[in-house]
């Protein structure tokens, strides 16, 4: 039995006769059932632990079967509930079930049919739970970093691999497409590991000029050069303890390179203006949107600190290649965007959908998030028609609905294959075929 109360069956029935029988019956396929005589103790009983499903006799003393139906819904709408009844008719189970019953069982009914039925709203239960469940990993997910929102394999491969890194307490490389987050990544390196209560430093080598970036990073002493009237502790000095990010490490000038392996090799820096070494203790973690390797190659960047520099990689997925998040990040960032301008978020538009579904995000999450926020100003997208290329064709577009649905399942099912195929209603062999087809890896998703 789970541990929520999801196996939990609540019967209700004003005769005795008949909850002991079909308390009996539902026991008897090994199922946990609590019977009430009335509607107001039931009530009282789901309240204080909700049930997987909820059955009961529409024609009860006091409250009846249909209010305690509206009542159950008022605090769970998801809570499914069977309806029963003697006196039963086709209008009557036609407002029973346009009013949230699941199902509607007509006495005297057998006991395989009631049984069925339970198991039905069962699952049902269990799916709704698990999405609940999901939507809190989102939500915790979106409180650590919104760029790590999502739920494609890829993303889900990220966030392992950076909290793993992070443990790991070793210099990291950062691959990463303009936009695509890896300032925010190196931030996660940091806040992870056991140097989060010490400074996180960030230094963007392309938008400084070469004549200071020596000065920005090793500091300099008084009178060190012209202009410098007092001493500057540098960046790696100020992140003792804690991270260095160096943004756009390709910018970096051949000259600074030469020392900065030296300082990565030894631990230890010599500011400017003094013959004194002091040691450091830092992660480094530096970021790069070309391939070192080929600019080590043209020789543009030095291959002694390329190889120093790449223990280990962490590469962010651009978005193109995470579609299935596209929908989610939007829509945070639209909630996001219109609190900040005092708006309500504007509903999502066949045109806007289109857009974020077409639209092949070369700007990435920096480029999705602006989108956003034209969005909650009220300007409509621009017509792309003519970067987007041709209409997906409709066997296209079925297999793209096919492959979300089953990811989605997978998702639900926390990477089981056979509750996703139960789910699904298609045998486990086809379902195995289509993840196969579709490049899905179960195991992302637990």
């Amino acid at each position: 039995m789970s541990g929520d109360g999801s196996e939990r069956v609540v019967f209700v029935d004003d005769e005795e006769d008949v909850r002991r029988a079909n308390r009996q019956s539902l026991e008897l396929d090994g199922l946990t059932v609590d019977t009430f005589a009335d509607a107001e103790s039931a009530l009282a009983a789901v309240l204080a632990a909700p049930p997987g499903v909820v059955v009961s006799d529409v024609r009860l003393p006091g409250l009846d079967g249909r209010a305690l139906l509206e009542r159950l819904h008022r605090v769970d709408p998801d809570l499914p509930v069977i309806l029963i009844t003697g006196h039963g008719d086709i209008s009557m189970a036609v407002a029973a079930l346009r009013g949230g019953a699941v199902d509607f069982l007509a006495k005297p009914y057998p006991a395989d049919a009631l049984i069925a039925s339970v198991r039905r709203a069962l699952e049902r239960r269990r799916l709704v739970l698990d999405n609940r469940r999901l939507r809190a990993r989102l939500d915790a997910a979106l409180d650590e970093d919104p760029a790590f929102l999502g739920v494609s394999p890829e993303i889900v491969r990220l966030r392992r691999l950076v909290r793993d890194v992070a443990a790991a307490d070793v210099d990291v490389l950062v691959l990463g497409e303009t936009g695509s987050g890896k300032e925010v990544v190196a931030s996660a390196l940091h806040r992870w590991s056991r140097r989060a209560e010490r400074n996180f430093v960030a230094m963007n080598c392309g938008a400084l000029p070469d004549s200071v970036v020596e000065s920005e990073l090793f500091g300099h002493e008084a009178g060190a050069f012209t202009g410098a009237l007092k001493r500057r502790i540098g960046r790696i000095e100020h992140a003792q303890g804690g991270t260095l990010f160096l943004d756009e490490i390709e910018s970096m000038p051949l000259p600074i390179q030469v020392k900065l392996l030296r300082v990565l090799q030894e631990r230890s820096v010599e500011p400017l203006g003094t013959n004194e070494i002091r040691a450091v203790d830092m992660r480094v973690v530096a970021a790069t949107k070309v391939d070192l390797g080929q600019a080590a190659a043209q020789g543009t960047f030095r291959d002694d600190l390329y190889h120093r520099l790449n223990v280990i990689a962490v590469a962010i997925p651009p978005l193109r290649d995470r579609r299935e998040d596209v929908t989610l990040l939007f829509q945070h960032f639209l909630a996001r965007a219109a609190a900040r301008f005092g708006r309500e978020p504007p509903p999502m538009t066949p045109p806007v959908r289109d857009h974020l579904q077409r639209h092949e995000w070369p700007g990435n999450v920096r480029e999705l998030g602006h989108f956003a926020e034209r969005c909650a100003l009220g300007f409509p997208p621009e017509d792309r028609a003519a970067e987007a290329g041709p209409t997906p064709s409709l066997a296209e577009r079925v297999e793209r609905f096919e492959r979300d649905l089953i990811r989605d399942e997978l998702i639900v099912a926390g990477g089981d294959v056979r509750l996703a195929a139960e789910a699904l209603g298609t045998p486990r062999k086809t379902l195995y075929d289509k993840i196969g087809r579709y490049g899905l890896v179960p195991t992302d998703y637990r």
